[in-house]
This record gives C-alpha cells, structure tokens and sequence, in this order.
C-alpha cells in the first residue's frame, strides 16, 4: 500500500513507504504510507475517515489501518471520532508558524555547525537523497518528494550526533505536515525549493558557513511561506 506517487486521487499498491528510510514493522509501514497522504493532501484537514474505507482506499485489512490510525492520533494528526473513525486535525497558522520558528531555531545553527564538523564524504553520502528531491519535484511526484526529504533533512541532522534533536525535528515535520504541496506542484514552484538541497550540500562541503545559513534560512522559510496555504 501506498499513496498515489502524484498530485491525483491514490490507488491501491503493495509496496509501503517507510518514510526516512528506516527500517520499520508493517504497522509503521502503514501509518508511514497514511502520513505521506496526509502530507500529500490527498486525506484532507476536517474530514472523518473510517479505516475499512481507509483499508479499502489503500489495499490493506483494516485492523493494521486502525492501529496506525490510532499511533497517528497519539502524534495529533488525527483525533478518534466515536463510532465513525479518525478526522484528521486542522493546523492553524499560529501552529505552523511556531513549528517554523521552533525548526529555525534548532535546523539552522546545528546545519551551520556541520560546516565545520561534518565529515565529506559523509556530506555527498547524503547526494543522492539530494538529488532524488528534485526529480520528483520536476515529475510532480509528492510521496517521492517527502520520503527523499524527510531522509535527506534528518540524515544530515543526524551528522551532528544528536539522536534527539532529529527525533525532535522528525515530530515537528510530522505535525506541520506541508499542506498544499499539490498546488505548489501545478504553480512550478517545487522544484525551487528542491534545488535548495544541492546548494545547501555545495555550501556544506565548501566549509561556508556564511552560505550555509543563507541557504537554511531560506529555505525554512520557503517552508512557511509556500506550503502553508493550499
């Protein structure tokens, strides 16, 4: 099962994405392919969704749907809705903008930092992730896009040794979910962002710290000020 690698409806798959790529059960493997719908738009904010209708949608049984769905409500993406399922939980812009801050305040001084700790060939380890980021900004692919995001932004936080702080950033990516990526697909604006990744790797390797937290900067605030607002 995953969500539909585009900007349409999902269909039914059995592969499951295992966002960040990490090693996962088949129960984190199901909330991992509901969270990237979540991120996706494709389970909107406000709307109740049953897990046999949920099961159905994504080619699964439902008692593994309801467990993620019930992991997903302990993390705020969703509440439980007696007797009719899951709605999934509207964030304000008050919300987002103090997830933004709160990332800011962590992302950019420990990436700033790398440009001076990082090993290199650990900084280019994390190029393909890179580049993966902007192939499936060009395609329009938002599953690819997040799983290759989500891997690239907390393989280079965990450069700096802080198991965590990625844990915190992981939670905070979760809970600010990135709203409207499927408008920012059909306004050509995505692969911008995307390509930040590249430059923000060039910076890292060339030791400019100056650059690094241009980039950052930048780039978290592309964040806020892109994928806010459908």
């Amino acid at each position: 099962m995953a969500a539909q690698r585009s900007s349409s409806a999902p269909s039914a798959a059995p592969d499951l994405p295992a966002l960040g790529g990490r090693r996962s059960s088949y129960r984190e493997r199901v909330a991992d392919a509901l969270r990237a719908a979540l991120i996706a738009g494709e389970l909107r904010p406000g709307e109740v969704y049953s897990a046999p209708t949920l099961a159905a949608r994504f080619g699964v049984s439902a008692t593994p749907v309801r467990e993620a769905m019930l992991d997903l409500a302990k993390e705020g993406l969703v509440d439980t809705v007696p007797n009719k399922g899951f709605r999934v939980t509207e964030v304000s812009e008050k919300q987002l903008d103090e997830y933004t801050h709160i990332r800011s305040l962590i992302e950019i001084p420990t990436v700033v930092g790398l440009a001076a700790t990082a090993d290199p060939a650990s900084l280019e380890a994390l190029r393909p992730a890179a580049r993966e980021i902007v192939t499936a900004a060009a395609a329009g692919d938002l599953i690819a896009y997040v799983e290759a995001d989500i891997r690239f932004h907390l393989g280079l936080l965990a450069l700096a040794g802080n198991s965590h702080l990625v844990e915190v950033v992981g939670d905070l990516r979760k809970r600010s979910r990135l709203y409207g990526l499927d408008a920012l697909v059909r306004a050509g604006r995505l692969e911008a962002s995307a390509r930040e990744h590249l430059e923000l790797l060039d910076a890292l390797v060339r030791r400019d710290e100056h650059a690094v937290h241009a980039v950052m900067t930048r780039h978290l605030g592309h964040v806020r000020g892109l994928w806010a607002a459908p």
